[in-house]
């Protein structure tokens, strides 16, 4: 039935499943079709990209959410689930532009020039990713000019910058300077985070929003995406 299908994903993203091998929260889940393979099957049974997304993937990801907040679940238990959507979210984007249903938005992500640290990158482009937006992760150590021409070819609603190092965090000002001087700033919103980074110094350089972790980065975005779709 394709209502239990997509009970079915859901329930994969809640026990952060990718494949059928995969151990989930819950023990004896071993051998179980993972959200990868329920998702093609949901695909080969005629149900609706939308049904799917909003149903099966957010669905769960509205529940692992709640169970976050409840000190149920840890971080890694929802990067688990994050990551898990985002696998589904792959196999989805190739239908999406035939579908009807639309990402929630295009985000560019990147570490700054001369700085080689992307954890804290690499994971709000999961949470990202779980939350239904498209990512473009441009890596680490990003020069300038690299940036700001992903910015004019890809056209993304939102830019992320990274930066670990207080001698690197300036690089982000460059960025922004450069997106004003090539007459691209106002087409994009952009998020900074990483450890040195502030409230205070997002909004000196110019910034539209600051994450001081993944969480919140992400909750900056869907607050910026419902400003914008106002």
């Amino acid at each position: 039935m394709p209502e239990d299908i997509i009970n079915l994903i859901q329930e994969s993203v809640i026990q952060g499943r990718i494949y059928k091998d995969d151990e989930g929260m819950d023990e004896g889940m071993v051998g179980q079709p993972g959200v990868t393979e329920l998702v093609e099957s949901a695909l080969a049974s005629g149900l609706s990209i939308q049904s799917i997304i909003t149903k099966g993937l957010s669905g769960g990801m509205n529940i692992v959410g709640q169970k976050f907040e409840a000190g149920e679940y840890f971080i890694p238990d929802m990067l688990a689930s994050a990551q898990a959507v985002g696998a589904a979210m792959e196999i989805l984007e190739p239908y999406l532009a035939g579908s009807g249903v639309n990402a929630k938005g295009k985000i560019i992500v990147a570490t700054v020039k001369d700085d080689l640290h992307d954890i804290g990158k690499n994971i709000v482009s999961i949470l990202l990713r779980g939350a239904g937006y498209t990512v473009k992760d441009l890596g680490n150590n990003i020069d300038t000019q690299a940036i700001v021409d992903a910015v004019r070819e890809e056209k993304p609603q939102f830019l992320g910058l990274s930066a670990l190092l207080t001698s690197t965090m300036a690089r982000m000002a460059d960025v922004i300077q450069m997106l004003e001087q090539n007459g691209l700033r106002d087409q994009v919103k952009i998020i900074v985070g990483g450890a040195p980074v502030s409230e205070e110094f997002a909004k000196s350089i110019g910034a539209d929003g600051y994450g001081a972790d993944g969480f919140q980065a992400l909750a900056v975005v869907e607050a910026l995406t419902s400003g914008t779709e106002n």
